[in-house]
């Protein structure tokens, strides 16, 4: 064995002893997958309530961290100086489909901040109600930046360089000072030191950040929280109600967050990022739960977080029947029968 055989096997040993299975696949009754993952309630107080595997798994926050990101936005008072609408202070928060909507949305923004969708720097992909839906895209279909999933919080960050004079072109990069300022907001929300935050570059090609399940949910708890909140009240205040008053801007049709929220009515504040992180904070109570499923298989995340909902009696019947489809408890294949089963595989404990 190599010498960096043996130190990967040994860091695959205790990363398994960190994780809990959280999803099952059967097959004609016989166990096919199982999801590994970890699960940490955090109430506003920074208290874990309820775990399943370690709490303090660290991970990337991918787009779970776009709320926290408009923070330095928000505590400037931009939407107001720039006069976005809720539609736009949603948009901020979004991994949005590149829907119609979505785009005119983000075109509303650059037109109140004197720019053009050649600003922004998320890079250009096919538009996620394709792509993250299955669909095909119809021939000669032409999309730009604005069609990003990322463009309403790149449109966010190019209207907070415009406000305080600051370089457009490099915006992304580590060491703006709107980088710096994301950073030490991020921080600030989640009860870090900004130096313990792990950076990695995101899809979008802007600052992500690693941090423990139990501080994203910390981070949620308080945004959910929004006015109570004693330090960033207001500004978590309009996230927290643009993103449950708009979860079509913040996803769009057929997707997740959507769902969620409307099934929350208006209680939860939701938030998928990429490869198994989802967010969920509920404003009645205070309260925040964080997933990560580690092999970022999205039904089995999708299905723990439902369950997870069902085990802390968050459900009432009609929110079970909406959030249903999202269990995806039966397999099916192309023939439409039924060859398997999804089934949770995890308690909530409470923390240790």
């Amino acid at each position: 064995m190599l010498p960096g055989q043996a130190r990967d096997t040994a860091l695959g040993d205790n990363a398994a002893m960190n994780l809990t299975p959280l999803i099952e696949l059967t097959r004609g009754g016989t166990l096919e997958c199982l999801h590994f993952g970890a699960v940490a309630l955090v109430n506003t107080r920074g208290q874990v309530l309820a775990q399943a595997g370690d709490p303090h798994w660290l991970t990337f926050s991918r787009s779970t961290l776009k709320a926290l990101q408009a923070l330095p936005f928000m505590q400037a008072d931009g939407p107001r100086q720039f006069g976005f609408s809720q539609e736009q202070v949603a948009l901020l928060c979004a991994s949005h489909n590149g829907e119609e909507r979505h785009v005119a949305v983000a075109q509303g923004m650059l037109d109140k901040v004197g720019l053009t969708y050649k600003a922004l720097r998320c890079g250009c992909h096919v538009p996620g109600l394709f792509t993250l839906l299955d669909q095909a895209a119809p021939p000669g279909l032409v999309f730009d930046e604005r069609h990003n999933n990322c463009s309403g919080k790149h449109a966010g960050f190019l209207a907070y360089c415009v406000q305080h004079g600051l370089s457009l072109e490099d915006y992304t990069e580590p060491t703006h000072p709107l980088q710096q300022a994301i950073r030490r907001d991020v921080a600030r929300a989640v009860g870090m030191d900004a130096n313990d935050l792990k950076m990695g570059i995101d899809g979008c090609s802007a600052p992500n950040y690693a941090l423990p399940l139990s501080k994203l949910a910390y981070g949620y708890a308080r945004l959910a929280s929004g006015l109570r909140d004693a330090e960033f009240g207001e500004s978590f205040g309009l996230l927290s109600e643009a993103m449950s008053t708009h979860p079509d801007l913040v996803s769009g049709t057929g997707r997740n967050d959507l769902a969620f929220m409307q099934a929350g009515r208006g209680d939860w504040v939701s938030k998928v990022g990429a490869d198994g992180v989802q967010v969920l904070g509920s404003k009645s109570r205070g309260e925040a739960f964080a997933i990560k499923v580690i092999d970022a298989n999205k039904p089995a995340l999708f299905a723990a977080s439902v369950e997870v909902l069902e085990q802390l009696g968050w459900l009432d019947d009609a929110q079970r029947e909406i959030l249903e489809p999202w269990r995806a408890r039966t397999l099916v294949n192309a023939r439409g029968l039924q060859v398997g089963e999804r089934k949770p595989a995890f308690k909530l404990q409470p923390a240790l």
